[in-house]
């Protein structure tokens, strides 16, 4: 089976639309051999930041010599961007191959169980990873936590990144109760890492208790301390459950990469009670290599642009301050398009106000909706709002309007980013 038949057998298979909970895809796997019970994880949710924290741990991973798989969703570019090996895409031979060894058990499970498509490739990325004998899998969660196809897994370690306000009308419309649901990872006696704070961390650290597993707090048990920005990245200390580690390199730019990097490091270093390797210099040397296209992606020329996923109020918040502080005195032209079913006010009202232009564009996704609901609210802050349907036109046209001197931000939507990002 070729590439192209092997992911339309997988669409196929799947039923449309969006089905928390857990048993269709623990059938999927008892179908296949249960490959997640043979594999060593880390598991990594949160709001915000849970991919960087992937991108961070797949990278430490590397620098160690160990050999990782890591999954996330949704992909960027290319659909196997999902399953990666190494910190690469699994080869598209190699996905056709997996496919047609499976698809038998795959056809006669789906039948029954009826799975969603991101069951499907979670159940595969399990069995990719169980087949390929790797040393760590870094798993991310798709949506919430308690009922997402990845919490089939028991893992060596948990990650909750933080927790604010996106998908309510799944996970709930406070703070609190979306905290319960990512708080559904944390399983009995397996040591959670989290930077949330306030409620949020209220529910964590009860859950910890009730299921005895040690909780270490990023900001007061692992801290870290700024050094320096360059061209390069920032350079901060951290101060780790183990180690001081000085002048570390972290090529992202924010302070909310500051701390995605104080996660990554104080889970390396409980990974590695069971993988020594994960450690000062795996630390250091992964760090200095990681990368995350997409996300405060910077491209130099004239002008400068910079494709960022932001997606909720709180990633575009972290994006507002981090344009502030890297382009402090350079005019900004905003290409924004916002899922339908985002806060498109909220992503609006953080990044809108920095602009002089907005250039509204459609997200190219199924869920876009009216999309241009987006540029009626830029015009609560900015007199300039153009829409633009297509997303290359409304690129060049902000390329034009910025000016060789100014800086062009594509943001609200990680399809648009996708879409985009072979252009610039």
């Amino acid at each position: 089976m070729r590439y192209e038949a092997a992911l339309q057998t997988i669409q196929s298979l799947a039923a449309a639309g969006m089905n928390l909970g857990l048993e269709r895809v623990r059938y999927l796997l008892a179908a296949i051999g249960d490959p997640q019970e043979a594999l060593f994880c880390a598991h990594v949710g949160g709001t915000n930041g849970k991919g960087s924290v992937c991108a961070m741990l797949t990278a430490i991973a590397r620098a160690a010599g160990l050999r990782v798989g890591t999954f996330t969703s949704p992909h960027l570019s290319c659909y196997t961007e999902r399953f990666l090996l190494d910190g690469q895409p699994v080869a598209r031979e190699r996905f056709a191959a997996l496919v047609t060894a499976h698809r038998d058990r795959l056809v006669a499970a789906a039948r029954r169980a009826n799975p969603t498509e991101f069951e499907l490739h979670v159940a595969l990325a399990l069995t990719l990873f169980r087949e390929e004998n790797v040393d760590l899998v870094v798993l991310e969660v798709g949506l919430g936590g308690r009922l997402d196809a990845t919490n089939v897994v028991q893992p060596a370690v948990t990650v909750i990144t933080n927790v604010s306000l996106d998908h309510r009308d799944i996970l709930g419309d406070t703070v609190t109760a979306i905290a319960r649901e990512k708080a559904g990872i944390i399983k009995t006696g397996v040591p959670l890492v989290t930077a949330a704070e306030g409620p949020a961390l209220d529910v964590i650290a009860a859950t910890c208790r009730e299921r005895g597993a040690p909780l270490v707090r990023v900001g007061t048990d692992v801290r870290w301390e700024p050094v320096s920005v360059s061209a390069l990245g920032q350079e901060l200390n951290i101060y780790g459950l183990k180690a001081r580690y000085p002048n570390v390199l972290l090529p992202l730019f924010g302070r909310h990469q500051q701390v995605n990097a104080a996660c990554a490091v104080a889970t390396a270093e409980l990974l590695s009670e069971w993988v020594p390797r994960l450690g000062r210099g795996a630390i250091h040397r992964g760090l200095a290599a990681v990368r995350w296209p997409g996300r405060f992606e910077i491209f130099t020329g004239a002008p400068v642009v910079v494709l960022d996923a932001a997606h909720n109020p709180a990633a575009a918040a972290a994006l507002r301050d981090t344009l502030i502080a890297q382009f402090p005195d350079r005019e900004m032209v905003l290409v924004l398009g916002v899922l339908g079913d985002k806060d498109r006010v909220g992503v609006t009202a953080e990044l809108a106000p920095l602009a002089a232009v907005v250039v509204v564009t459609r997200p190219p996704a199924e869920r876009a909706g009216d999309w241009e609901q987006v540029a009626a609210a830029a015009r609560y802050y900015s007199d300039r709002v153009l829409v633009e349907p297509d997303n290359r036109s409304a690129l060049e046209c902000a390329r034009r309007l910025a000016g060789p001197n100014g800086v062009v931000v594509v943001t609200g939507s990680i399809y648009l980013v996708g879409s985009l990002r072979p252009y610039v």
